[in-house]
């Protein structure tokens, strides 16, 4: 559901499910100050348990984000792309998240309402993007309760960041940064913002999970909590016990539009480096490499005679993109960009994504059993492109060995062409039959495949796929590596032997 509660609604009745935390109030609600006693403590793990001496000291930094937009821009039944994407993530894990039901509005205008937070005396402020996303005024409240308009500085949708500016005519009071790599499940945190508008409010958790990719762009790598925040949290900041700044307060999993317990930041050293481009250029242009990625299991290793897990399978290049030019091919696995090492799909994704558009960078590829070097020359990311899609097939998976793949193959006749509706261009065999106890099936292989290459050595006919498969298990290979083509797309599918 959107982020935005229209001016007629009130809290209780927000149907959500995945929503970003920034939420739209009805004018008469005051963003009145929450009072937060002093207190020497000494740090948040204190003996008497009090975070006392850590809001003290940070939340005069906090502020509250109020926009007004067009109801067009906000309307109840549209879903806001950073909500869609969170939406899609969860109900891909067969999570059922209700929608709500379209209302009319008959003003012209709406509130929305956020959080953010102070870095520089002078005025800069950080925020979600989708606070202030198109916003036809954006104004902040002060802890103090004065209330300022602001600039807009620099927004960066990929991330969900946003810079702001307001001028204060003095120095304001800051919150510093923090490293969130250092971070550890079970790691004690505050948030702070102010939920549903009822003033600036603190609440505290542990850090429940790390690393969270929620599919929604190539920066996923959130800080999962159990601190609650609501509507009104999103762009507040997530602190430690020193009461620096280690996440920005994103998202929430909510199957009723209130906490759950399930709360997403973005970390503090991936949101510092992006603020400090904002602040200088305004905006971003990610990098662009143009190749659908995927995970290297242990049978994808295995299949090329990779000795490691880590890296990025390309399981197709797009043409006429820096990856094509570069020389990248399907059954590449990346394993270093620019001498950082690729671990997982998201590492390729992210590495890309922080390059700029012209720059010639190196990629370290295994291909045909060794390492070899190719240079690229990053493209400019469009918003309809991305610059490593990682993708997670239904073909994808684990199995245990088995004496044969237990596949039956056929070759590709005019009437199975028409059938399957395949252009000419495709050339291979197709799967006729699929043993139900055989590890083929496990790996997820179905009727109707077809099979376009064995371990990179493309196929013409079923003599050939078997002739790979014999060869691969002759080699002393643990799994065979297919390049399937379903419903149009590519997927590269490890099928592992046994060894019976």
């Amino acid at each position: 559901m959107s982020h935005i509660l229209r001016q007629h609604r009130t809290a209780a009745l927000v149907g959500a499910a995945i929503i970003a935390a920034a939420a739209c109030l009805p004018f008469a609600i005051n963003t009145s100050k929450a009072f937060a006693a002093p207190s020497d403590t000494g740090g948040i793990l204190a003996a008497s348990g009090s975070f006392a001496s850590i809001v003290e000291a940070d939340k005069p930094a906090v502020v509250t984000i109020t926009t007004t937009m067009r109801t067009t821009d906000v309307s109840a039944d549209q879903q806001s792309p950073m909500d869609e994407q969170f939406r899609q993530f969860f109900e891909d894990q067969g999570i059922p998240l209700p929608r709500q039901a379209p209302h009319n509005q008959p003003s012209q205008h709406a509130m929305a309402l956020g959080s953010g937070f102070i870095i520089s005396p002078d005025g800069v402020i950080v925020t979600n993007n989708h606070v202030i996303d198109n916003a036809l005024d954006i104004k902040v409240t002060l802890d103090d309760g004065t209330e300022l308009p602001a600039k807009l500085i620099g927004t960066d949708p990929k991330s969900d960041v946003a810079v702001l500016k307001i001028a204060a005519g003095k120095p304001l009071q800051t919150i510093a940064w923090g490293d969130s790599d250092k971070l550890k499940l079970g790691d004690q945190i505050l948030a702070i913002g102010n939920p549903f508008g009822i003033g600036t409010t603190v609440t505290a958790g542990i850090v429940s999970a790390r690393g969270r990719d929620l599919h929604s762009g190539p920066y996923d790598d959130f800080i999962q909590i159990d601190a609650p925040i609501n509507h009104g949290n999103s762009g507040g900041p997530l602190v430690d016990r020193e009461g620096k700044v280690v996440g920005i307060n994103t998202a929430i999993y909510s199957p009723n539009g209130g906490s759950v317990g399930v709360g997403f930041a973005i970390p503090s050293d991936e949101a510092k480096a992006i603020v400090a481009k904002l602040e200088k250029n305004g905006s971003i242009d990610h990098g662009y490499l143009g190749v659908q990625i995927q995970p290297v299991t242990k049978d994808v290793a295995d299949a090329v005679g990779l000795d490691r897990t880590g890296g990025a399978l390309v399981a197709a290049v797009s043409a006429d993109t820096p990856a094509a030019q570069a020389g990248l091919k399907p059954g590449d696995i990346v394993t270093s960009v620019g001498g950082e090492a690729v671990k997982t799909p998201k590492d390729l994704s992210r590495l890309v994504a922080d390059l700029s558009p012209g720059t010639r960078e190196s990629l370290a590829v295994w291909r045909d059993g060794k390492t070899i070097d190719l240079n690229v020359t990053v493209g400019a990311n469009a918003d309809s492109q991305k610059q490593a899609a990682a993708t997670s097939p239904e073909t994808q998976g684990q199995a245990s060995g088995q004496p044969s793949l237990g596949i039956g193959l056929a070759d590709l006749t005019p009437d199975v062409r028409q059938q399957l509706d395949l252009p000419r261009s495709v050339s291979g065999a197709v799967v006729a039959s699929v043993k139900p106890d055989k590890s083929a099936a496990a790996a997820g292989i179905q009727s109707g495949d077809v099979i376009v290459s064995v371990n990179d050595r493309p196929v013409h006919n079923a003599r050939d796929v078997k002739a790979a498969i014999a060869e691969a298990g002759k080699a002393g290979r643990k799994s065979v590596l297919l390049l399937v083509e379903r419903d149009g797309h590519k997927t590269f599918v490890a099928v592992p032997f046994s060894a019976a």
